[in-house]
């Protein structure tokens, strides 16, 4: 249990140096990059990053519940089976939204014959198959989490 405790407590501690950091890359970093008037999408660019930073800031804040979940020892229970739903609504609208973002970048390099460069399309097409790994992996995480809380209540039964 001592081994957890300190799990836990570095897992909190990366989360607030990583919602930090999205706050930052979101107030100031990313006004500044985008502000150049040579990035033509620059207000497309800059509401489809915000979503997808929102939606991990969201992620974030699930995360913090279900340790917080785990702490009480209430984790097999709808409480966490809602905050597994969050992170998969969060993590499934900033992918979309990703995802439509990049697609509409491939079509503006696709039919501008100047910008025409396989690089960068296959760049973002390696983002979005990559980025929707962690969705697939928490689509199969609730369900194996409905799996266990059915479980555990049937045990509870028992005993």
């Amino acid at each position: 249990m001592l081994r957890s405790r300190w799990i836990v407590l570095l897992l909190r501690a990366m989360l607030v140096i990583a919602a930090l950091w999205l706050l930052v890359i979101m107030g100031l970093s990313l006004p500044g990059e985008l502000a150049d008037e040579a990035v033509p999408f620059r207000i497309a660019a800059q509401a489809v990053l915000t979503v997808v930073l929102l939606s991990v800031l969201a992620v974030v804040a699930c995360i913090w519940r279900l340790l917080t979940l785990i702490h009480r020892d209430r984790f097999f229970g709808d409480a966490s089976r809602r905050w597994v739903d969050g992170i998969v609504w969060a993590l499934a609208i900033g992918w979309s939204v990703f995802a439509a973002g990049a697609l509409v970048l491939v079509t503006v390099i696709f039919f501008t014959p100047e910008m025409r460069d396989p690089g960068i399309p296959m760049l973002l097409f390696g983002v979005v198959v990559l980025s929707s790994l962690p969705l697939l992996l928490m689509v199969v995480m609730r369900g194996l989490l409905r799996q266990a809380t059915a479980f555990r209540a049937e045990l509870d039964e028992v005993i």
